[in-house]
């Protein structure tokens, strides 16, 4: 057993999940290479329908079938053709884990969309989104709760010697905490979440996995507190969104790990990845400004590109990768 808080070594990186392609054995190689201390199970968005966020997510929800209806996904009466094929993708992906990385005995980290991201995408059989239907959303974040449960299940059976962390993906939640949500028309909003009630919904998703879980959110006013509160151990985010430092300052003061997204998801205007020492760099001026001694960061912090990275080419994906993970290494060396 550790002392450390944090379920990750110290110095270690990782990616937020998506990369280019649609080769899974070898998503699967490339992290496993360039991210050791947390490589995570890679999502390939570019296979299609079931292997993007919300169907991949979709698919693991129990009693709760979902189907492509004018390209959006949407509750369906029954299972049908679209749910088979995300659930099949997923089988695959998770075969393609077990196959490569059987005897890995570290962590290992998952992804899933969070239930307000899911209620703001999915669409309710009469039309209409989710997040509309209070009832509707709490079933469904039951229906995801229990699902995570038997992935983390899954992928625990399939790689016995590791440990499991989830992320749960919550682009959406700010918007709907703000009533920023846009109606279907486009004229109007959605009626805004109460904090408390969201709280309470993700609190009961994160308990239900019954492993560490990360809430990752590329927003600029993530809501770290209901994230720290709702029982969340880190919170992933894009270092170029934040711009006010003391919300961040207090979430981590009271324990939160941060998973830092320091490096550019697409390639910049001259084409070049970032290197290593800018990434550490970057990560390491933030960390000075919150005021934190340096002794903490490398177990405090896991490195990350800003966002996922299925929209870069596959040269730049791996190389940021590979500047995630020595920017890691060095902060751990300070």
């Amino acid at each position: 057993m550790t002392d450390q808080p944090w379920p990750w070594p110290a110095g270690a990186a990782t990616g937020i999940g998506s990369l280019p392609g649609t080769d899974i054995a070898e998503a699967q190689r490339i992290v496993l290479g360039e991210l050791p201390a947390l490589p995570h199970l890679p999502e390939l968005p570019a296979r299609g329908p079931g292997a993007d966020l919300i169907g991949r997510t979709g698919g693991l929800l129990v009693e709760l079938p979902v189907e492509l209806y004018a390209a959006r996904w949407r509750i369906a009466p029954r299972p049908g053709r679209d749910l088979r094929r995300a659930r099949d993708l997923m089988e695959r992906d998770l075969d393609q884990l077990a196959e490569q990385a059987e005897e890995y005995a570290g962590p290992v980290k998952i992804q899933a969309a969070g239930p307000y991201t899911l209620a703001t995408s999915l669409e309710l059989p009469i039309g209409g989104r989710l997040l509309r239907d209070p009832g509707a959303v709490r079933d469904l974040a039951g229906s995801l709760a229990e699902g995570l449960r038997g992935h983390v299940e899954a992928v625990a059976r399939r790689l016995p010697r590791a440990s499991v962390l989830l992320q749960l993906d919550e682009p959406s939640l700010p918007a709907a905490l703000a009533g920023r949500v846009p109606t279907e028309s486009g004229f109007g909003t959605y009626r805004a979440v109460e904090p408390e009630v969201a709280r309470t919904l993700l609190r009961g998703v994160i308990e239900a996995a019954g492993v560490p879980t990360v809430v990752h959110c590329c927003a600029p006013d993530v809501p770290l507190e209901l994230i720290r509160a709702a029982g969340a151990v880190g919170v992933a985010l894009d270092l170029g969104l934040v711009t006010d430092l003391d919300p961040l300052g207090e979430a981590i003061d009271a324990g939160l790990g941060l998973l830092a997204g320091a490096a550019p998801a697409l390639p910049p205007t001259a084409g070049r990845a970032p290197t290593s020492a800018q990434v550490a760099d970057r990560v390491r001026q933030l960390w000075d400004r919150l005021g934190f001694p340096r002794r903490r960061l490398a177990e405090q912090v896991v490195v990350t590109p800003a966002c996922g990275l299925a929209g870069a080419t596959p040269a730049y994906a791996r190389a940021v990768l590979t500047a995630c993970r020595d920017a890691g290494r060095r902060l751990s060396e300070e």
